[in-house]
């Protein structure tokens, strides 16, 4: 058996790792001193500790050598994870998720980051094109850009790549029904127009390269710094491009500096455009520091509004607006807006419906794959949210899903943590006459508690991460007949329907749409229905001896878990984390775990497979599921 052994140098204090390993020899059997392999100098440098150097993790697999970093490979894509994640595969079988791939590409990468026996790889270059693979992007930013990742894709072939993503992600999760994917699948539903769909974006000033020219527009890929002029962006129509080309250059002629995200100096630093694909109006926001020095802002301001108003746009400019913003974080952050010109707002149309956007409202970035989006939904209602019905729209933002609904319920009460997306869906439901809706401020979580009475259909649109456990339970206690769950992030649904399947809800229909053309992402639409029993037999029965009471299943402790699990699985152990995991996956944490983490974005360990399955089997042993 052999193994590999990093070697540490030190220098000036510091600790660092060769590149060079050195191989040690043991005889046949598990090696002494718990199978931890020597280090040369007995020093750990900071992220490579011996726990990261275990034997597990520097064994040489059966006689293959593993993957090392910062080594470089080649293999060929055989399939795209959601959202971007290619596996690629070398002659030898080692497998490497390298993202910004397509399938049947050749390439070659560097490992940068193995975990867990998982390797993670950074493409370097595209050997051969893959088997769809345009001969030409679509767009000439395609690349550089970190925007859109399938510019070298036709649309065709990019609804193909989406719909095998959601089969392999929710084939397994109907399975446990006992349904096929395709048995509810009804397609994936392509956008409207797929160039020139996007009704906002925010630009970036900085520069292309270090002390380079001002540049306006998108991230390079991969750099936190590095800005790229994307003045011929195909996801934007022509106006955009217009005030792309305009503004950067008259801001360059006048040498007015970019705000450097490292040294935190200079003054422009986003640039908001928003524009309603119905009414074509146009809404511009320059967000700016208020560090002034060498110019006159005022003056400057004043020339920047005339300027944009003299462009000839295929559109009607709302207004144009300035927003302060000394966040350090690199984000568009409404620190006070003042109005330039016109309007600090414009009208959009969804479904005959018309909504007030301000600057900052949340809004689908599509809004003509927004109306197919909401009528797949609305098809998914039908007629079950009847005149007289009540229907909690849960997640609701500015209201848009609950006004679309409006007509055909009784009453709709919406849900939104933000409490000015609240008052724009009040806004908007008195704009298009809707006196059923109403819209309550507050996490779902805790507003649930609040609300009077009972609904008869939920709709459930939650953000990227999905719904919070505790608020599934909930909403799952109202044990509604039907629900809708519409989803922007189809890994954090999966995880929720396996919560809603044990509490005895089933998938009816489930449809895809194409909201974002040439990126990862995807929206999901399911019909859930839970089905009621209409049956009843009355059975007479009179306990001897309390023996009702002597069957009846006791609630196991923790440490009874896991001692089960170490008993019935070759001594395995696992930890009271990943205990409360599965137990709030089956709907059992009955109160809030105080023992949290300090760090409010800290990684939190997830219980892997072949634990999961023996937690399991012990919640079964013990009748708790």
């Amino acid at each position: 058996m052999r193994a590999y052994v990093k070697e540490f140098v030190t220098v000036q204090g510091r600790h660092f790792v060769k590149e060079v390993v050195s191989l040690v020899f043991f005889a046949h059997g598990r090696p002494k001193e718990k199978c931890q392999p020597r280090l040369t100098d007995g020093a750990a440098g900071r992220g490579n500790s011996p726990a990261q150097l275990s034997w597990e993790r520097q064994k040489v697999n059966r006689g293959k050598e593993d993957m090392k970093k910062k080594q470089e490979y080649q293999g060929i894509i055989e399939k795209v994870v959601f959202p971007n994640k290619g596996i690629a595969v070398t002659a030898d079988g080692e497998r490497a998720v390298v993202k910004n791939t397509i399938p049947g590409q050749q390439v070659s990468f560097v490992v940068n980051k193995i975990r867990k026996g998982k390797n993670e790889g950074r493409l370097l270059e595209v050997l051969k094109k893959g088997k769809n693979e345009l001969e030409k992007p679509a767009c000439p930013h395609f690349g550089m850009c970190g925007g859109c990742i399938y510019q070298n894709l036709s649309y065709e072939h990019q609804l193909e790549l989406k719909e095998g993503q959601m089969h392999e992600l929710f084939a397994p999760v109907l399975a446990a029904e006992g349904k096929k994917f395709e048995d509810v699948y009804e397609g994936i539903k392509p956008s409207p127009i797929s160039c020139g769909y996007r009704n906002k974006m925010e630009f970036t000033f900085g520069d292309s390269f270090k002390d380079g020219p001002l540049a306006l527009g998108m991230h390079k890929r991969g750099s936190f710094y590095d800005i790229v002029n994307v003045e011929n962006c195909k996801i934007v129509d022509a106006d955009y491009r217009k005030i792309l080309k305009t503004v950067r250059e008259f801001f360059a002629e006048r040498e007015i500096p970019f705000y450097h995200r490292l040294r935190h100096e200079g003054y422009l630093r986003h640039l908001l455009v928003r524009k309603a694909a119905k009414t074509g109006e146009i809404l511009i926001d320059l967000v700016t520091t208020t560090q002034r020095e060498g110019f006159d802002e005022e003056a400057l301001l004043g020339e920047f509004a005339d300027m944009l108003k003299a462009v000839p746009f295929c559109g009607k400019l709302a207004g144009i607006l300035h927003t302060k913003n000394d966040s350090l974080a690199d984000v568009v952050k409404n620190e006070g807006t003042k109005i330039l010109f016109g309007e600090d707002f414009f009208y959009e149309e969804l479904l005959g419906l018309k909504f007030k956007i301000t600057p900052f409202s949340f809004f689908q970035t599509n809004s003509l794959g927004a109306e197919v989006l909401y009528e797949t939904a609305r098809d998914f209602i039908g007629d079950k949210a009847g005149k007289e019905s009540r229907v909690f729209d849960l997640y609701s933002g500015t209201g848009t899903i609950a006004q679309i609904f409006a007509p055909a319920a009784g009453h709709v009460i919406g849900v939104e943590i933000v409490k000015e997306a609240v008052a724009a869906a009040r806004e908007n439901a008195g704009i298009n006459g809707l006196h059923n809706c109403e819209f309550i401020a507050g996490d779902v979580l805790a507003v649930l508690d609040d609300i009077e009475g009972k609904p008869d259909f939920i709709v459930l649109d939650p953000p990227r991460d999905g719904i919070h456990p505790k608020a599934l339970h909930k909403i799952i206690r109202y044990g509604v007949e039907n629900m809708v769950y519409i989803s922007c992030k189809p890994t954090s649904l999966v995880r929720d329907l396996e919560v809603l399947q044990a509490a005895g809800y089933e998938v009816k229909r489930m449809s895809g749409v194409d909201m974002f053309p040439f990126t990862g992402n995807i929206e999901t639409v399911v019909q859930l229905y839970h089905q009621k029993s209409t049956e009843y037999f009355h059975v007479d029965y009179e306990p001897q001896n309390g023996d009702y009471l002597d069957k009846m299943p006791a609630t196991a402790t923790y440490r009874e878990i896991k001692q089960w699990v170490y008993d019935n699985y070759n001594g395995m152990k696992v930890s009271s984390l990943y205990v409360a995991q599965i137990k709030q996956k089956y709907g059992i944490i009955e109160r809030e775990c105080y023992n949290k983490r300090k760090l409010e974005n800290a990684r939190v360990p997830q219980c892997p497979s072949d634990k999961r399955t023996a937690i399991e089997a012990a919640l079964k042993h013990f009748k708790m599921i």
